[in-house]
């Protein structure tokens, strides 16, 4: 009998991120009949398609492959398809580029053996060299956020009766925060799930890594809108101040440059230099010191407060929220 359902996301289009994925659940101690994979994606991958029917072939685990051909596209809309598809009473969420440990699914499943406990999240554990980049320390952060969709479990009777997922977090970005605050918020019992470890090892990314991953901060926009009180309480209710403090210094120098005002120029042009530094250095605390890696800290800290402004506020236009 099926007691536990995982279901994956295909985020990435790695095939080797997911077999990896699909050897360590081939791997978990439970018997093989009491839990079923779905591999849901939303692009219609057949080379996903045939993956998934390979790994079939050779394993005793159920495993299904949804695809997800709706117009709310992402991975909200992907774990909502799976849920929705699964035979077990608890639905484990993880994703396609986590490592679960053997016991994950167990240790999840007998969080919610307690009758009173509604969903659990599980413990993150983000490997990290001794000397890490800047993108590599920033993404260890998530080993702390707590409720996150790589590694949690809900009832299926709570997710049918929440509604699951919202669509609307097209990215792999606050739909978890999400999720949770809706379910703290209609009074159910999450509990946390210690023993049920993931290894989330960085996946690598080109240059500027740091720059592609502000888009992330449009959707705070939304969980802000949806839960300001429990987002000022959970999650980081500062403000970018030095972001807009070194867009206002350049704006100072192009004002003193437009009025040909040349101490007004040289006072914006220096605290500009000098707040992009500080934001430099500070990145580059605790991280790798090599030259492509300072290289590449001291371009981005140009540009990312630019882009990270620019998505907050694009956030804030797209949900129709005063957020920034």
């Amino acid at each position: 009998m099926i007691s536990g359902s995982v279901v994956i996301p295909i985020t990435h289009r790695q095939p080797e991120f997911l077999e990896r994925l699909l050897d360590a659940l081939g791997h978990q101690d439970l018997a093989p009949d009491e839990f079923e994979i779905i591999v849901c994606d939303d692009a219609g991958s057949e080379e996903t398609r045939a993956q998934v029917e390979r790994w079939r072939e050779t394993h005793p685990v159920a495993i299904m492959y949804v695809s997800v051909p709706t117009p709310d596209r992402g991975p909200a809309a992907m774990r909502n398809a799976g849920w929705r598809a699964a035979r077990g009473d608890v639905i484990a969420f993880t994703d396609d580029d986590a490592i679960p440990e053997p016991d994950w699914l167990r240790q999840g499943i007998r969080a919610l053996a307690d009758d009173a406990a509604d969903a659990a999240s599980g413990r993150i554990v983000v490997p990290l060299p001794d000397d890490p980049t800047d993108y590599e320390l920033d993404a260890a952060r998530l080993a702390s956020v707590g409720f996150v969709t790589a590694n949690c479990f809900c009832r299926r009777s709570v997710l049918q009766c929440i509604g699951g997922f919202d669509p609307r977090f097209r990215s792999t970005w606050r739909d978890g925060s999400d999720l949770f605050f809706r379910l703290i918020s209609a009074g159910l019992d999450v509990v946390e799930a210690t023993n049920a470890t993931v290894v989330y090892p960085v996946r690598p990314v080109p240059w500027g890594g740091r720059l592609r991953a502000e888009s992330k901060h449009m959707f705070d926009a939304l969980l802000y809108k949806k839960h300001p009180r429990l987002y000022a309480e959970f999650i980081r209710p500062d403000r970018p101040y030095l972001y807009y403090a070194i867009l206002i210094a350049l704006v100072i120098a192009v004002i003193g440059v437009w009025k040909s005002a040349d101490t007004v120029t040289a006072a914006g042009l220096a605290t500009w230099l000098s707040l992009t530094a500080a934001l430099a250095f500070r990145r580059l605390r605790a991280t790798k010191r090599s030259l492509d890696h300072v290289a590449e800290v001291v371009v981005t800290s140009v540009l990312i407060p630019f882009v990270s402004v620019y998505h907050r506020v694009r956030g804030g236009v797209t949900f129709r929220v005063a957020f920034w």
